[in-house]
């Protein structure tokens, strides 16, 4: 995986190079609507990809339709070296046991505790006795800086930022290989953005996953994402690191990445790497 010098959040040597998601030709549509058609694209192992695009473009619909909440019209999904759409139920389910996925609002169940929440994929997919499962629940609640305390508290008594942590914690419940992230700091304000940035970075240099991720939020792109793929007529138009891809020559693409935003994005980025520098 190419990285440019001026990047903040990893070395090259966290990816392989080798695909981990592979699309090939994929089509949706919704009635006479074509959302995507003819897209190709390739999540590198253990790096984290950004997917941006405009209001329209189908982000979300492209992360549903690799992790199975949508069937393509046409084309391949290949995934950890497995053709989804030649899969049985049965194999498919196993596949699908190696992802986590975090939804823009979290979707926590309100009538369980943090706790609860997480534990409840252990208990079903990994058949473990509900005691070992809160118990490994707790420990995924610490990895993503929650307190102790916090594990019996209800999702409507949370904060934003502590939703989105439940929900990454949830996530991580089965150890996955590939996690996929849909606008994760959406509704957080800049401080608890940035610090769920940070801890994203922080757990994947330390487990290795792969992240697939769909956001707006160009603080986020700067600081954790190794390269970004801009979504544009119903395919994918440019995917490399946000340097580069800030160069490309189309509209949406200047005034997303060069606009006022996207410069106060990249000044903080060189700001923070800097200051890691000078540390």
């Amino acid at each position: 995986m190419s990285k440019s010098t001026d990047s903040t959040n990893q070395s090259p040597s966290h990816s392989s190079g080798q695909p981990v998601i592979e699309v090939r030709g994929l089509e949706n549509r919704f009635g006479n609507h074509v959302v995507h058609e003819s897209l190709d694209l390739d999540l590198l192992d253990g790096e984290i990809l950004g997917i941006v695009g405009g209001s329209g473009t189908g982000k979300s619909v492209l992360l549903r339709s690799i992790v199975g909440l949508k069937r393509p019209n046409a084309g391949k999904i290949n995934v950890l070296g497995n053709d989804l759409n030649q899969l049985s139920s049965k194999e498919r389910s196993q596949v699908e046991r190696r992802f986590g996925v975090l939804f823009q609002q979290g979707a926590l169940f309100s009538s369980l505790s943090l706790q609860e929440n997480v534990a409840l994929p252990i208990i079903e997919h990994a058949k473990l006795p509900r005691e070992d499962a809160e118990y490994l629940a707790r420990v995924k609640l610490s990895l993503v800086g929650l307190e102790p305390e916090a594990a019996l508290q209800y999702p409507e008594s949370l904060s934003g930022g502590m939703i989105k942590r439940a929900a990454l914690a949830r996530a991580l419940a089965l150890d996955p290989d590939i996690l996929f992230l849909d606008e994760p700091t959406a509704g957080l304000d800049p401080i608890g953005a940035a610090a769920f940035d940070q801890l994203l970075v922080t757990l994947r240099n330390a487990l290795g996953f792969s992240v697939f991720l769909v956001t707006h939020d160009l603080d986020t792109l700067y600081a954790a994402c190794d390269r970004v793929a801009v979504l544009s007529q119903k395919r994918v138009l440019v995917t490399d690191t946000i340097q580069n891809v800030a160069r490309t020559d189309d509209e949406w693409v200047q005034n997303y990445f060069n606009g006022p935003r996207g410069r106060a994005a990249n000044k903080t980025a060189h700001s923070n790497d800097r200051q890691l520098r000078s540390e």
